[in-house]
């Protein structure tokens, strides 16, 4: 079960590495907006700063996530489907794109830190939420990557089927970041919110091993 969700991972690193261009693409547009914003503001209010660096994240997502099945032509599926179970392959998917948004994430808030002015009080729990939340939106957008291949390549349906889903995410993750910022929470409330992401991350990895083996006979 292991060895071929790691001969996938591999794949898809190498294929990285290969296509640099993708990867630099990735990150001076992470760059490029947050310097942008630099110089359109100078000061930004703390839940300002908090909310457009979520839509931030959002916009990264479709640019690094989204793309995961969209660029594998109908040939090389063909071919992982004679090598390969739909439960290993989307497995290796959902692990890749986690890590890749974690790793885009935590640039992101890097550059966004240094660029703008950084209201964040507690900046270690900051940074566990930021990688609980790119995991998350990651989840969310491999699932409609999948969806959207196989629907003549369509990657409009991405934002369309995705959009009920993450609305209400990036407002919990917008909630729960506030406590970074010595923002008072009755007691209990943040465990509540991390627990609502956290399953709402387990029911989205649940959909996708139960409907991708559907998704892949066609």
């Amino acid at each position: 079960m292991l060895n071929p969700v790691f001969s996938l991972l591999k794949k898809d690193v190498l294929l990285e590495l290969r296509q640099q261009h993708t990867l630099y693409g990735i990150l001076l547009y992470i760059a490029s907006t947050v310097f942008v914003l630099s110089l359109s503001v100078q000061e930004l209010e703390a839940n300002v700063w908090n909310g457009l660096f979520w839509v931030i994240q959002l916009f990264v997502c479709v640019n690094a996530v989204a793309k995961s099945f969209l660029q594998e032509s109908k040939g090389k599926m063909l071919y992982y489907y004679s090598i390969v179970s739909p439960i290993q392959f989307i497995i290796a998917k959902i692990i890749y794109n986690v890590c890749l948004m974690i790793g885009m994430s935590l640039v992101s808030l890097l550059l966004y830190a240094i660029f703008l002015n950084n209201p964040v009080s507690n900046a270690l729990q900051f940074a566990g939420i930021v990688v609980l939340g790119g995991a998350s939106i990651s989840l969310v957008f491999t699932l409609m990557s999948a969806i959207a291949a196989k629907a003549n390549q369509n990657a409009a349906l991405i934002a369309i089927l995705g959009f009920p889903v993450i609305l209400p995410l990036l407002l919990l993750l917008m909630q729960l970041s506030k406590a970074a910022f010595n923002e008072i929470f009755r007691e209990g409330a943040l465990l509540q919110l991390t627990g609502l992401i956290i399953g709402l991350d387990l029911l989205i990895v649940g959909m996708a091993v139960v409907l991708f083996p559907y998704l892949w006979k066609e």
